[in-house]
């Protein structure tokens, strides 16, 4: 804290204005707080969601047979599980067929690759070697670089146009870590069926998506959610609700918009059994637990493609679904609706 100098006799009358100005910010508070409520439209549908990756993923390595033997070029230069291939030489590369180009073009000239492991670049040094199966250079890894699945919109911004999905991240499926993002969209989705959740086997929602229509753009895949920008005059109909302050989320009675048939939205009553203190390392801020009959019948509570489903409680967004007990599928976690606003502004 800076001190300045001042004339002497003057500490008490500062003193007074700063309470006096205190004193006003606490009066007027409670009023700019409402006033300055934020509103979003809860949403509730389930869309196609298809993420291609910023660089490859490796996602294993394997050996290739030679003439002279077994190699592996991959696990011999240093690449492990996880790394997000970036470039080779000077080349950008995104997708397996530019990877594979590239190795063609060099025919086992030793190549630098480029890769971004725990958040550092890492560059190494490798040689793709020559498949005696089938003539083609390989590197020996298994790499990936886009995902797409089922999931649900948890809201959207009339004013902007930007949505909130997910309620998690997209993570890569054999590696667990957070795909990163270099586009993607999501689509028109309708759910034809539903595998039941039962202990100790997930659920799932199962439908399909119109790949020849976008609703929107992803520019963000987060902890708290994927982000973006619906397209020109989209959206859907719904009505606006404010986003309830994370003190006002109580354990109790709450519902949830879920789209488990066809294009149908439906509310579902839930209880919220824990609020848990807040965390920035977790995204789990609730404890839910599904108590509507109907919702137990279909799914067997919260099953995989309902993330995102937004949860409600005194007429108020408080969060999303985002996770099912593996071992109790009726009960799960919630991300507070803040959270995920706050990763939506900052996309």
């Amino acid at each position: 804290m800076n001190e300045e100098a001042r004339p002497a006799g003057t500490g008490t009358a500062l003193l007074r204005v700063g309470l006096l100005v205190l004193l006003a910010l606490a009066l007027l508070w409670p009023l700019s707080a409402r006033a300055s409520a934020r509103t979003v439209v809860p949403v509730g549908r389930a869309v196609g969601i298809k993420l291609f990756s910023d660089g490859v993923v490796v996602v294993g390595t394997s050996e290739i047979d030679t003439q002279t033997g077994m190699v592996n070029p991959a696990k011999d230069c240093g690449l492990k599980e996880g790394d997000v291939i970036t470039h080779i030489n000077s080349t950008e590369v995104d997708t397996i067929e530019e990877v594979s180009a590239l190795l063609q073009q060099l025919e086992g000239q030793s190549m630098s690759i480029q890769a971004i492991r725990d958040d550092k670049q890492v560059q190494l040094t490798a040689q793709a070697a020559l498949c005696a199966s089938d003539g083609a250079y390989k590197l020996g890894a298994w790499i990936r670089d886009s995902m797409a699945g089922i999931g649900t919109v948890t809201f959207y911004c009339p004013d902007t146009g930007a949505f909130g999905a997910l309620g998690h991240g997209i993570s890569d499926v054999d590696t667990a870590l957070l795909m990163p993002l270099e586009h993607g969209s999501i689509l028109p989705a309708s759910v034809s069926g539903v595998e039941q959740g039962k202990r100790g086997v997930p659920g799932q929602l199962k439908g399909t998506f119109d790949t020849q229509v976008t609703l929107g753009q992803l520019s963000a895949n987060t902890d708290s959610g994927v982000f973006g920008t619906l397209a020109e005059g989209g959206g859907w109909s719904g009505q606006e609700m404010e986003i309830a302050p994370r003190d006002e989320v109580k354990a109790g009675e709450a519902t949830i918009l879920s789209n488990i048939s066809g294009q149908e939205v439906e509310e579902y009553t839930i209880r919220i059994v824990k609020v848990y203190p807040e965390s920035e390392s977790d995204c789990r801020d609730f404890l839910i637990q599904v108590t509507d009959q109907r919702l137990l019948d279909t799914t067997g509570g919260i099953v995989q493609g309902m993330s995102g489903s937004p949860i409600l409680q005194n007429g108020k967004l408080v969060g999303a679904v985002t996770h099912v007990m593996v071992d109790d599928p009726t009960s799960g976690y919630g991300i507070y609706a803040g959270r995920m606003l706050q990763s939506c502004d900052g996309q």
